[in-house]
């Protein structure tokens, strides 16, 4: 069976990392590549190379608005002959369905909408409620995204959870005192770890105004993974607001879990969300997430049980979990604990099952 994943781009985000984990666990006699757009987005693309999965690039500089990709994509399809197409973007995915539904041969067409339909722009999310029914499967990550997508398609969405490798992150649980050491903690620094791109959906000035609120605590350190188009503007915020070297800006990281494998608290301040992949991460390291109840979250944590839920947009809610946890180690071993048995219904081996199934059901039936 041939599988072509196509993305906007393969850059550092979660449903990016998803494609490596998938690749990484395919059954021997799947054939998976991936055709992506955005030239400046290859974070990945050597990782895909190094499992067997070759990616190719679309378009040129302009990306999105270069009129040659479909064309391209068009040729890729002919040429490669896949079964299955899996489009993981809503504008790429707009135009790639009539595309492919008029191309010969016979081949399955699979979406995947890894956020809210709110957070796309309104030409995207008109363009891909109109041609979604042609698509044979629709996948959400979330209940909460399946919700956001228009009415009179709810019913035929199906919620399939995006994965994790569990037992490699399990494994690297024992890196703890090397990755605090490789960034400079002491045993008694209390390190909250984000991951997260410079985005407005992502709200870092939240995040930095709680962290703000707690310089006056002795051990509580903040470090954070990501790049984007708001980084001069957070970096003048942290400035603004005199948090020094208590909150780090580590940019890009080609391998998260290395990072958070030292944490003892991982954050998200979002106003909104799919389902996140290093929320998952953390959560499998061992690390009690302390997060906004936002988009596929709260199905992922309990409140008090496995984690921290709070609303968005509150700093001073930020900065009292952080206070409270901070001071009591016994709690945060049992919240890291329960984390890392609830990412245990988060395997990537048990989404690429479901997925390989599907896909084989769909085929039979075309």
């Amino acid at each position: 069976m041939r599988v072509l994943h196509v993305v906007k781009g393969l850059g550092p985000g979660g449903a990016e990392r998803l494609l490596v984990s998938l690749a990484s666990v395919r059954h021997p006699d799947v054939h998976f590549e991936v055709a992506y757009l955005l030239p400046h987005k290859d974070h990945l693309v050597s990782e895909l190379a190094g499992v067997g999965a070759p990616a190719h690039l679309l378009a040129g500089r302009r990306g999105l608005a270069d009129p040659r990709w479909p064309i391209r994509l068009a040729r890729l399809v002919r040429r490669t002959r896949p079964d299955v197409v899996h489009l993981h973007s809503p504008a790429v995915a707009a135009v790639a369905r009539p595309l492919l539904r008029t191309l010969p041969g016979r081949r399955v067409l699979v979406s995947t909408e890894h956020n809210v339909w709110s957070s796309f722009g309104a030409v995207a999310r008109v363009a891909n409620g109109l041609s979604l029914p042609l698509s044979h499967a629709r996948l959400v990550v979330s209940e909460e995204v399946r919700t956001s997508v228009w009415a009179r398609h709810r019913d035929r969405v199906e919620v399939t959870v995006q994965g994790i490798p569990v037992a490699a992150l399990v494994a690297r649980r024992a890196d703890r005192d090397g990755a605090r050491a490789r960034l400079g903690l002491s045993p008694d620094d209390v390190l909250v770890v984000t991951v997260a791109n410079f985005r407005v959906k992502k709200d870092y000035p939240t995040l930095l105004a709680a962290a703000a609120m707690t310089v006056d605590h002795p051990h509580l350190r903040f470090v954070a993974i990501g790049q984007g188009p708001l980084e001069p503007e957070l970096h003048a915020l942290h400035a603004r607001l005199g948090l020094g070297d208590r909150f780090r800006f580590l940019g890009y990281h080609p391998d998260p879990p290395e990072v958070l494998a030292g944490a003892d608290l991982f954050s998200l301040t979002s106003r909104h969300e799919g389902l996140p992949i290093s929320l998952l991460e953390a959560m499998a390291l061992g690390v009690p997430p302390v997060v906004s109840a936002v988009g596929g979250i709260p199905e992922v944590v309990t409140d008090g049980r496995d984690g921290v839920l709070l609303a968005p947009r509150d700093p001073a809610a930020f900065a009292g979990a952080f206070r409270t946890l901070a001071d009591d180690r016994a709690r945060r071993g049992e919240l890291g604990w329960a984390a890392a048995r609830r990412a245990t219904d988060f395997d990537i081996t048990k989404t690429e099952h479901h997925l390989e199934g599907l896909y084989r059901r769909l085929l039979s039936r075309e």
